[in-house]
């Protein structure tokens, strides 16, 4: 068991692959810091793509110009507008024991922030070993990315652990091929027309038609296969999908999730904003979804963003951990199933429908029949919200009720390996645990976890029960 990393910072609740970065040049990891090294954007042309992604290889820090230095970062300079940053390397099973810092200069304002701390992590989110998302050859280690709000300029700093300048150790202390991630949100997917089709959502793992062709066909087509599997709950192309009764809830249950003919013990639909709601760009994912057989379990994180965002920001908070977990990470598509605002507003995460047993990323190995679920923010120190702790007991009362499952229960999920249970065994745990119960992390931080029990028996209390 590899416990908690040695790091000051700890293991963090936010995602751990990433997509195949180019490595940079020669020059770019043993040349002197200016000038700059040449940048990378994985932007698409034209103006269909919102957002981008820009990817700045890091350099050491001091006389030491060797990969792995003891070391690294990016000197204070100018760069287009960002709202995210995070930091990849090259091997996700690399641990990066060290401090990740940033400092970044507002847009509207040209001040210039403290310096802020990332909080390191090695794939405590991450796909099950053995899965095609797994061993796509696409992963990268990261930190957590960081909310720091629309910014025009930035600076970086990475020290290993127990080092100093003077000296360094034998063995590389630091992961190589370190980079910078800067992450513009955009302002949403560029509309599309979906069009009227049955209401039978996509297979597991297969194309939506027309999925193949590129630029904005592409995105079309992958659009209207994310709206088609939610056609049981909403229209297609809705932007949200309405709260129900708890009466409306039972009378609208299929025969698939009904467990009993008299008491289906289900909570209330609560209101889900959509993909099309917060904006995915549909082109950056993959084709196709990818299911479990079904929803025995609901881990909760938190995003480990920061707390420095104001509730209308959120689809933008969202739209840039999307892009962070596909463009710079490495995962097929957002890695949690749902995520919450401070405010209590539910989204929808990774595409495949919200009533289907979606299989995420979001628990290294326990990921098979169970969901995940993520609080925008930080819950180390800070109180999550009442709003907040609210909608995961609404959530949670739902999506587990068509499942059959108490909130306030325990279940028995098979691990698919990691830091705490070897692969096979079926561990018990909580029917809404925290990260920390599958996984040896400090997610979803000591102030949220502290809450699940709230959140637990106001769960049971909407079911019914």
């Amino acid at each position: 068991m590899r416990g908690f990393l040695a790091s000051s910072i700890g293991v963090t609740c936010a995602t751990a692959l990433a997509v195949p970065l180019a490595p940079p040049a020669a020059a770019a990891t043993s040349a002197p810091p200016a000038p700059p090294p040449p940048t990378r954007t994985t932007a698409q042309p034209g103006t269909d793509v919102p957002g981008s992604t820009r990817s700045l290889p890091l350099t050491p820090l001091t006389a030491d110009r060797a990969p792995g230095a003891a070391a690294q970062g990016l000197p204070r300079r100018d760069v287009r507008k960002f709202s995210l940053v995070g930091i990849v390397w090259d091997d996700a099973s690399t641990e990066l024991h060290g401090r990740v810092e940033v400092r970044t200069r507002a847009s509207a304002t040209g001040t210039w922030s403290d310096w802020q701390q990332l909080e390191t992590h090695n794939a405590d989110h991450a796909a099950d070993p053995g899965t095609a998302e797994s061993d796509s050859g696409r992963v990268r280690g990261a930190t957590a990315p960081l909310w720091v709000g629309e910014s025009d300029g930035v600076e970086v700093r990475v020290r290993a652990t127990g080092t100093s300048e003077a000296s360094r150790t034998a063995a590389s202390p630091l992961p190589t091929g370190l980079r910078l991630e800067l992450v513009d949100p955009g302002e949403g997917a560029t509309p599309v027309t979906v069009a009227p089709s049955p209401a039978n959502g996509p297979r597991a793992t297969t194309p939506a038609a027309g999925g193949t062709t590129g630029g904005t066909t592409r995105g079309a087509a992958e659009a209207t296969a994310a709206s088609r599997a939610n056609a049981d709950q909403a229209p297609l192309g809705a932007t949200e999908i309405p709260a129900l009764s708890r009466s409306e809830t039972e009378a609208g249950l299929t025969a698939r999730h009904r467990t009993s003919p008299r008491s289906p013990h289900v909570g209330a639909r609560p209101k889900i904003t959509t993909r099309r709601g917060w904006g995915a760009d549909e082109k950056l994912r993959e084709q196709g979804f990818v299911y479990t057989n079904k929803v025995k379990a609901a881990f909760v994180h938190h995003s480990a963003t920061g707390n420095n965002y104001r509730c209308s920001q959120a689809p933008s908070v969202i739209r840039s951990i999307y892009r962070y977990h596909v463009r710079s990470t490495g995962w097929r598509d957002l890695g949690y199933n749902f995520l919450v605002d401070k405010c209590g507003q539910i989204y929808e995460g990774r595409a495949g429908g919200v009533s289907k047993p979606v299989l995420g990323a979001h628990t290294l190995g326990f990921n098979s029949d169970s969901m995940g679920i993520a609080v925008l923010g930080t819950y180390s120190d800070g109180e999550p919200s009442a709003a907040a702790l609210k909608a995961i007991a609404r959530l949670t009362a739902w999506k587990l009720g068509l499942y059959g499952m108490n909130p306030n229960g325990k279940t028995y999920l098979k691990s698919g390996g990691g830091n705490l249970y070897r692969k096979g065994k079926k561990v018990r745990l909580n029917v809404i645990s925290g990260h920390r119960d599958g996984f040896a992390t400090n997610c979803p931080g000591k102030k949220l976890y502290g809450k699940l029990g709230t959140s637990r028996s106001k769960a049971a209390q909407y079911q019914g029960r």
